[in-house]
């Protein structure tokens, strides 16, 4: 008989004394035991191993399933040799009393085996009740300490070191823009995203945000000489620098296959089921991100809604934006009015494991800045009223393994512009273009690294109202290396250049460039 048999055949033993008949008013007497049926009992206790064993035991008998258990859960029922089990067979007091004498034999017999065996592991279980002890005080101690049983904190803090220089021959601009610019800085931004789900499915972010990237004498915060050279982590809030406010305040919920998106303060972005881009990893300039179509992914911010549907990697997915929605001046602001600072975006788009390709259409209300990276040329037209349809067409490719082959991702945008009646246009850019291309290595010279490049125009007239063609062309350049220091820590040394960031406004035969460097180092928590 096995141990685990002899610690169950106890409980087993007392549940036969439950069936016995006594006749209470007739006296014992010792030929009343039947020591040959408990002998019988006893050694055959580890014979019967299913209740099939038992000829005169039914599926239809009351105690069936009882037995059943016995049986198969602790293996200490018993038959007679002839393999039947007797079950309405009475006992009497006597060979209930030797049958449980017997059964407490072996109880014995298991208790000093266990003792036995505690004293061989006693070292081990004092470790395993002081390790359970710990983990007991951790929770007590997390459930003492913990924010919020439904929100969760993540956040990024980002230290930039860098400076820009300039060349060219336009040499009055390059001498300005050296004295204004060209100092080495140092600047930050922190986000808290406070996540929170009522459901397991939902998502309320808040996101506080703070930063000291000035837009108007820091060129990395998009300053002058060109708005081109804005990083993508550039962040200050319009009351100034190290002032914290809340950059997103949204409620996100599925319901089948579509997902609704509300907010007072929600971006384009957050409400695309599909970001057109596998390019970058790390982000350097913010051009560079909008996969070849700013006019498109113009990340819009301020009071919008949207939903997205998506099933079987297809999706679709609307919705609109105004900057000015929580200004009560129809001209200045307000939902859908002239000045609301309003996008409306339409995307389509197939996604696949190692690839997708997207389609965005953008209605954007102009002069609300909401066309932010263009030439200097095509930016000073946009910041007049009318109104702009921005189109963009993206895809990627990825390896499935990461090597020496890099993942590709590649865009294209046209954008067509139209002014109010009250706007003298002829000279204004009527037809701009915008492309890039990103290459991207995962695993470069080191587990968790990665490096990066991408080429690219930013939006450039290509046709002006009253039918002449400007030369407003660009290139931005940009690479990287990303260096994971830690799980939570990366540094990213980066090179950009801007090979004709004034466009159409460069002086007449003359040249203008801008080369910056920087060390950009990330902090997630």
């Amino acid at each position: 008989m096995n141990l685990f048999q002899k610690l169950l055949l106890a409980p087993a033993a007392l549940g036969l004394l439950a069936p016995v008949a006594v006749d209470a008013n007739r006296p014992a007497y010792a030929s009343d035991l039947n020591m040959a049926g408990v002998s019988q009992y006893g050694s055959s206790a580890d014979q019967v191993t299913s209740i099939t064993q038992f000829s005169d035991v039914q599926p239809t008998d009351w105690a069936y399933q009882a037995l059943s258990n016995l049986i198969e859960r602790y293996g200490c029922v018993a038959g007679y040799p002839n393999g039947t089990y007797r079950g309405s067979r009475a006992m009497t007091r006597f060979e209930a009393a030797a049958l449980l004498n017997a059964c407490l034999d072996r109880i014995t017999e298991v208790t000093d085996e266990l003792k036995r065996l505690m004293k061989e592991f006693e070292k081990e279980l004092a470790v395993l009740k002081g390790r359970v002890d710990g983990l007991e005080a951790k929770v007590a101690e997390l459930e003492a300490t913990q924010f919020s049983t439904t929100t969760k904190l993540n956040g990024l803090a980002t230290f930039v070191l860098g400076a820009n220089t300039f060349g060219g021959s336009a040499s009055r601009r390059v001498d300005e823009s050296k004295r204004n610019f060209g100092a080495t800085t140092f600047n930050y931004d922190v986000q808290l995203n406070f996540d929170t789900s009522f459901t397991g499915k939902d998502l309320l972010r808040t996101t506080l945000r703070s930063g000291n990237f000035d837009g108007t004498n820091n060129s990395f915060g998009g300053g002058e000489p060109s708005g081109l050279s804005q990083l993508e982590v550039a962040f200050q809030e319009d009351a100034g620098p190290n002032v914290v406010g809340i950059d997103r305040l949204f409620y996100q919920f599925p319901l089948g296959d579509f997902t609704f998106t509300l907010g007072g303060r929600v971006g384009q972005e957050d409400m695309l089921a599909i970001w057109p881009s596998v390019y970058p990893a790390e982000t350097v300039l913010d051009v560079l991100t909008l996969g070849g179509a700013p006019g498109a992914y113009n990340k819009n911010l301020g009071a919008g809604a949207g939903v997205w549907w998506q099933k079987n990697g297809f999706a679709i997915s609307a919705n609109y934006v105004a900057a000015n929605g929580s200004n009560g001046n129809p001209s200045e602001g307000g939902i859908a009015t002239d000045g609301a600072g309003g996008t409306g975006t339409v995307q389509i788009g197939y996604t696949a494991e190692q690839w997708g390709l997207v389609a965005t259409y953008s209605y954007i209300q102009n002069a609300n800045e909401l066309f932010v990276y263009a030439t200097n040329f095509a930016f000073d037209s946009f910041q007049n009223p009318g109104d702009t349809s921005a189109f963009g067409l993206s895809a990627y490719w990825q390896p499935a393994e990461s090597g020496w082959i890099p993942s590709i991702s590649a865009g294209w945008g046209i954008n067509s512009t139209n002014y109010n009646s009250t706007v003298n246009d002829q000279g204004l850019v009527s037809t701009s273009q915008s492309w890039s291309v990103g290459l991207q290595w995962e695993d470069a010279f080191m587990q968790g690294n990665a490096l990066g490049m991408a080429v690219g125009q930013a939006p450039f007239a290509t046709s002006l109202k009253g039918g002449n063609t400007p030369n407003d062309s660009n290139y931005v350049w940009e690479w990287w290396y990303k260096v994971q220091v830690t799980d939570n820590i990366a540094v990213t040394p980066a090179l950009f250049y801007l090979s004709r960031p004034l466009g159409g406004d460069t002086p007449d035969g003359k040249g203008f460039n801008q080369l910056g460097g920087l060390i950009k180092t990330s902090f997630s928590f």
